[in-house]
């Protein structure tokens, strides 16, 4: 088999529950700020400041949600480049060992020749044939570089 010139996968399921969440969060504390604002005269109430400060918090709760949808994996023949959460780091695939997807995994993993592991975001078990093919094009390009030797695992 002749491997892709470039694999590229994103967590499909993911993006959909944040985006979903960011939006039930946004509704709730908007909501919640509105109800804040509304007591009766003469109690203590909350003021304008207050209110925008719910709000606020809810877009950096959302903010902190869309985080997760950044995950990405970028395989090539020169190696793979994984984004997940906070940051972004490129492995050739000399020093990748396998690429991994074991039963009940969450996601796709590299293993390392170090022997440290590298979790995949991008690549999440709960995408399906989506990912399981993501992970045989990755295995073909590892064995396209490392010259067939590379083992298979999952």
């Amino acid at each position: 088999m002749t491997p892709p010139e470039v694999v590229q996968s994103r967590p499909v399921k993911l993006t959909r529950v944040c985006w979903a969440l960011v939006v039930l969060v946004m509704a709730v504390f908007s909501a919640v700020a509105v109800a804040l604002g509304a007591g009766p005269p003469g109690e203590a109430s909350f003021r304008l400041p207050d209110q925008l400060a719910m709000v606020g918090l809810g877009v950096l709760l959302s903010l902190a949600m869309l985080l997760f949808t950044r995950a990405r994996v970028r395989g090539d023949l020169a190696g793979v480049r994984v984004r997940n959460v906070l940051g972004e780091r490129f492995f050739p695939w000399e020093v990748v060992r396998e690429v991994r997807l074991d039963d009940g995994a969450p996601w796709a993993s590299l293993e390392l020749q170090d022997d440290d592991t590298v979790s995949l975001l991008g690549a999440q078990s709960n995408d399906g044939e989506r990912t399981i093919e993501v992970v045989l094009a990755l295995r073909a390009q590892l064995r396209a570089r490392s010259g067939g030797s590379a083992e298979q695992a999952g």
